[in-house]
C-alpha cells in the first residue's frame, strides 16, 4: 500500500516537469520573439528540469518510507534530495508566480536561521542549515504535507470537473442564463456579471480564471452601456473574486481549511452560504444603484435569449450540482469522489445531449485532462511553497510566537484584536495567491483570534475573507488588475474602485465573528432574523454609498441612510441592547424609505 506522499510525490514531478516545459525562464525573451509561453521552444536547460524534477520525485516515490524516517537525520542522502527539491520548487515558484512569494519564502528563511537572537516574544528556536532544508523537504509537515496532498487528491479532480463542464456546454448555459435572467434590466451587464461570475465561481473558484472566462465577456457589454471602463473591471473583479466563497465547490482554500479544522468539508460549505449570498447581494445591489442613478443601459435586446429556451436547452447541466450536492451533503462521500461522480455526469450529459446541439467528442475530454494537467501546474507549485511555509513557521516556533505577540499587541479588546488581524491578513496577502494567503494567516493569525474566544470556523473565515480581499485591495490588487487588463482601464484606479464596490466582504467578516447565526449556527430564529436585518442594512449602505434610491439623496440623507443601514447590521446575538438597535434602524429604514417614495411621487406628479 502507497503513503499518501509518495503519490503526492509523483504527482508534484510530473507537475514540476510540465511547469519546466511550459514556463520559459525569461518571459521577456519570449515576448521580444512574439511567441507565447507554450509556443515558445523548449530550450535544453529547461528538458534538463524537467528530466531532474521527474527522476528526483520518482526517487523520493520509491525510497520515501525510508526517507521520511530519516527526516531528522542530515546526511548526503537527504541533504542532497532536499537542495535538489527546494531549488526546483523555488524556481517552479519564481517562473509561474513571480518573486513575490519567492522573497517571502526567503525572509522566513532568514529570519528562522536568525530568530533565535532576536529578543522578546518573537525569539524562535536555534535551527541548522542542514537540520531546516531536509525537514523542508523529507517531513510529513513539510513539501509532501498536507497541502499539497489536498491539491493532489481533492482540488485535482475539481479542476477536472470544471473542464469537463466547459467543454460540454455547461459553461455556455450558466452564462446564457445569466443574460436571459439579467440582460433586460438596468445595469444588466453589471447584473449578468454578477450572476454569471457567481455561477462560474461555483465551479472553478479561481478568482483570476473567473475574471478571465467571465470578463472577456461582460466587461465589453458593460463598457457599451455606458459604464466607465474602471467601474466595469471593478465590478467583474470583485464578482470573480467572490466564487471563492460560494458553495459548493469554493476555492481550493476551503478543502485545506476543512482539514486544518478537522472537520468535514460540508460544515465549512454549510458555513459559507448565508456570508456568500450578503457579498454577492451587494454586488447586485451596488449594480443596480449605480446603473440607476448614471443611467447605464440594458443589453441589446436582440441578443437576448429567452430563459424558456435556455432551460429548455441546458436544464440538464444542473444535474451534477445536484449529484455533486448529494454525494457530499447525503452520501457524506469524500469530496474528491464528490467530483468524480459530477465528472461522470457532466461527460455523460455532453455526449448524449450536449447544449444547444453541440455534443461532446473524445477529443474533448482528452483536452480537457491536458488543460487540467497545464491549469494545475500553479496551484501545484503554490501548494507546494505553502508546505514550505508552513514546515518554516512549525520548525522554529514562530508562529507560536506571533500569536501570543498578537494576543498581547490586541489587549483585551476583541474588536482592536480583528482590526490587527484584519489588517495583516490583507498585508500578508498582498501580490500572493489565495491558498498561500491562508497557509500564512491559519498558522500566524488565526490561533491568536482563537485564544481570545472566537470560534475556531469563525477565526479561519475572518481570515479567509481578508485574506481574498488583498487581490481586489491596492497597492497590489492581482484580480483587479487582470480585469483592467481586458478593460483597457488604469490598474491602479481600478483597485480602488473594486474596492468601494466590494465594500461589504471588509465588513461581513466583523459580524460573523460576534453572530453565530450568519454561519448557520444557532437557532431558525436567529438566523431568519440576521439575513434579513444584513440585506435590508446593506440595501440601505448601498444606496448611501452610490447617493440614489429613487432620486440622488442629498448628504444629510445619504448620512442618515448609512447610519441606518449600520444599526440593522449590528449582530442581534451579542446583546438584547443591540437587537433594540436593530430594531431602531428598522424603524428608522421604513421611516427613510416612505419619506423618499413620497417624494417621488410628489415630484413625479409636479
Amino acid at each position: 500500500m502507497l503513503f499518501a506522499e509518495q503519490f503526492v510525490a509523483a504527482c508534484y514531478g510530473i507537475g514540476l516537469a510540465l511547469t519546466f516545459l511550459r514556463f520559459r525562464a525569461w518571459r521577456e525573451a519570449i515576448a521580444e520573439a512574439g511567441q507565447t509561453g507554450d509556443a515558445a521552444p523548449v530550450p535544453w536547460y529547461d528538458a534538463g528540469l524537467a528530466i531532474l524534477s521527474v527522476a528526483t520525485c520518482a526517487y523520493v516515490f520509491a525510497r520515501f518510507p525510508t526517507l521520511t524516517a530519516m527526516s531528522g537525520i542530515v546526511n548526503a542522502e537527504t541533504l542532497s534530495l532536499s537542495i535538489i527539491l527546494t531549488a526546483l520548487t523555488v524556481e517552479a515558484t519564481r517562473r509561474t508566480i513571480g518573486w513575490s512569494l519567492v522573497i517571502i519564502l526567503a525572509v522566513l528563511v532568514l529570519y528562522v536561521m536568525v530568530g533565535h537572537l532576536v529578543p522578546g516574544q518573537l525569539q524562535t528556536r536555534k535551527v541548522e542549515t542542514g537540520e531546516l532544508l531536509v525537514y523542508l523537504n523529507m517531513d510529513n509537515n513539510g513539501l509532501l504535507g498536507i497541502v499539497l496532498q489536498i491539491t493532489v487528491i481533492v482540488i485535482i479532480p475539481f479542476v477536472l470537473m470544471g473542464q469537463l463542464l466547459m467543454r460540454s456546454g455547461g459553461s455556455g448555459f450558466f452564462n446564457d442564463i445569466a443574460i436571459a435572467l439579467m440582460g433586460r434590466y438596468r445595469g444588466g451587464p453589471a447584473k449578468m456579471a454578477v450572476v454569471g461570475s457567481s455561477l462560474f465561481g461555483m465551479i472553478s473558484g479561481v478568482a483570476a480564471a473567473n475574471t478571465v472566462a467571465v470578463g472577456v465577456v461582460t466587461i465589453p457589454l458593460m463598457k457599451r452601456s455606458g459604464m466607465p471602463a474602471k467601474l466595469a473591471a471593478a465590478v467583474e473583479a470583485c464578482a470573480s473574486n467572490g466564487g471563492q466563497l460560494m458553495p459548493p465547490v469554493m476555492g481550493a482554500v476551503a478543502f485545506v481549511m476543512a482539514d486544518f479544522l478537522q472537520i468535514p468539508y460540508k460544515e465549512v460549505a454549510i458555513a459559507a452560504i448565508l456570508p456568500s449570498v450578503l457579498y454577492y447581494a451587494a454586488l447586485f445591489i451596488q449594480a443596480d444603484l449605480e446603473s440607476a442613478r448614471y443611467g447605464y443601459g440594458k443589453v441589446d435586446e436582440a441578443t437576448i435569449p429567452t430563459v424558456s429556451s435556455v432551460i429548455r436547452a441546458g436544464w440538464l447541466y444542473l444535474l451534477p450540482f445536484i449529484a455533486l450536492v448529494y454525494t457530499l451533503f447525503w452520501q457524506n462521500l469524500e469530496p474528491e469522489y464528490c467530483a468524480m461522480v459530477a465528472s461522470l455526469v457532466i461527460i455523460v450529459l455532453g455526449f448524449v445531449f450536449g447544449y444547444r446541439g453541440a455534443r461532446m467528442r473524445l477529443g474533448d475530454v482528452w483536452d480537457s485532462v491536458v488543460h487540467t494537467a497545464m491549469g494545475v501546474c500553479e496551484i501545484l507549485v503554490i501548494s507546494a511553497a505553502a508546505g514550505f511555509i508552513m514546515a518554516l513557521f512549525q520548525v522554529s516556533g514562530l508562529a507560536f510566537a506571533f500569536a501570543a505577540y498578537l494576543v498581547e499587541l490586541g489587549g483585551t479588546s476583541l474588536i482592536l484584536l480583528l482590526l490587527l488581524a484584519a489588517v495583516v491578513s490583507i498585508i500578508l496577502g498582498m501580490g500572493l495567491p489565495t491558498i498561500g494567503v491562508y497557509i500564512m494567516l491559519a498558522i500566524l493569525v488565526a490561533p491568536a483570534l482563537v485564544k481570545v474566544g472566537v470560534p475556531p470556523l469563525a477565526a479561519h473565515l475572518f481570515i479567509l475573507y481578508f485574506g481574498m480581499m488583498s487581490l481586489i485591495t491596492p497597492p497590489v490588487a492581482p484580480a483587479a488588475y487582470v480585469a483592467a487588463a481586458i478593460a483597457g482601464s488604469p490598474s491602479m484606479a481600478t483597485g480602488w474602485t473594486a474596492m468601494r464596490f466590494g465594500w461589504s466582504s471588509y465588513i461581513v467578516p466583523f459580524l460573523f465573528v460576534y453572530s453565530p447565526a450568519m454561519l448557520m449556527k444557532g437557532s431558525l430564529w436567529d438566523i431568519v432574523v440576521v439575513t434579513l436585518t444584513s440585506l435590508i442594512g446593506i440595501w440601505l449602505i448601498c444606496a448611501a454609498m452610490v447617493g440614489y434610491l429613487t432620486r440622488v439623496l442629498p448628504p444629510a440623507m445619504r448620512v442618515t441612510f448609512a447610519a441606518a443601514g449600520v444599526l440593522l447590521m449590528l449582530p442581534h446575538q451579542v446583546s438584547t441592547v443591540v437587537l433594540g438597535l436593530n430594531v431602531a434602524g428598522f424603524v428608522l429604514a421604513i421611516i427613510l424609505v416612505g419619506w423618499e417614495l413620497k417624494y417621488r411621487r410628489t415630484y413625479v406628479r409636479a
